[in-house]
């Protein structure tokens, strides 16, 4: 039997619901802990990038538009598929953080069940942060929350996965439309989990994933007019202040860096409610007879 040649795999960026390379035909070498090459990864421009807030925002009514409940089936049916291809996660985690394949196994484990966790979270979350609200008067006042709208994500450098999974998660299952900036250093498993929801039920543009230079990609996407949030985690100190002085143009609802030391401790719904406008309806109670009773 003669020995094959390996068929090296070709990553590609997610916008869309499609596969592009990046408009500029730029690539960069990724490397393992040990600095063995392991792939080329699309070197995303700022035409990536807008292209990628486009598909986003055309995304934006559908899914918001979608019941709670609908989105939390098509989440599960993401964690479903992550399971099918969990051998391959452990593999990429173990070469992308210079982990053994135990502990890269209890990453892509603890990933999967972080999917299903925020997947769970979408019919509940507006019994948590909305309700009725107290007032004087004959009236009915009722707070909803809603989503913000297309949310620029810039995944953490060091968790390739677990940490992509904890800031994306919360923004997609609120109803929100996601552009995510992979790990500049370890972008693989951002650019798998990609075809994991395109080959679930995650309708094109909900999520879009960008690799390459993390400033590179960052910038425009905080400056342009129709980013309507920005989650800073995979951005240092310096790189943060710049992309908050540019947010600041449009308004953009800025989550700044959190220092996490271990992404396996339990979310809480902090990133949930930082994507969540809070809509406030007042409603007369009226009147049902001369008695003045009321409803």
């Amino acid at each position: 039997m003669s020995d094959r040649l390996s068929v090296l795999k070709t990553y590609k960026l997610y916008v869309g619901g499609k596969f592009p390379r990046s408009e500029s035909g730029r690539v960069y070498e990724v490397t393992d802990s040990k600095g063995k090459w392991l792939a080329n990864a699309p070197l995303s421009s700022r035409k990536d990038a807008r292209d990628a807030v486009v598909a986003a925002r055309k995304a934006v009514g559908a899914w918001s538009g979608a019941t709670a409940y609908n989105r939390g089936q098509v989440l599960y049916r993401v964690a479903e598929m992550l399971e099918g291809r969990r051998s391959q996660f452990v593999h990429e985690v173990a070469d992308a953080e210079g982990l053994s394949k135990s502990k890269a196994t209890e990453q892509v484990d603890a990933t999967i069940d972080r999917w299903v966790w925020y997947a769970g979270w979408t019919d509940k979350i507006a019994q948590v942060v909305g309700g009725g609200n107290p007032v004087a008067g004959p009236f009915f006042n009722l707070s909803s929350p809603e989503p913000t709208g297309v949310v620029a994500v810039l995944a953490p450098q060091e968790s390739s996965f677990l940490g992509l999974v904890s800031v994306l998660a919360p923004v997609i299952a609120t109803g929100n439309t996601a552009v995510v900036v992979a790990s500049e250093k370890s972008p693989l498993p951002a650019l798998s989990l990609a075809e994991v929801l395109a080959t679930s039920d995650v309708p094109g543009g909900v999520v879009n994933v960008l690799s390459g230079r993390t400033a590179e990609i960052a910038t425009p996407l905080a400056s342009h007019q129709d980013v309507n949030a920005i989650d800073l985690a995979g951005a240092d100190e310096a790189l943060a202040k710049e992309l908050e002085i540019a947010a600041a143009d449009n308004l953009k609802r800025v989550l700044r860096p959190q220092p996490v030391d271990n992404w396996s401790d339990a979310p809480g719904i902090d990133r949930m409610t930082a994507f969540l406008e809070t809509k406030t309806v007042w409603h007369p109670t009226g009147s049902l007879g001369a008695s003045g009773s009321s409803y």
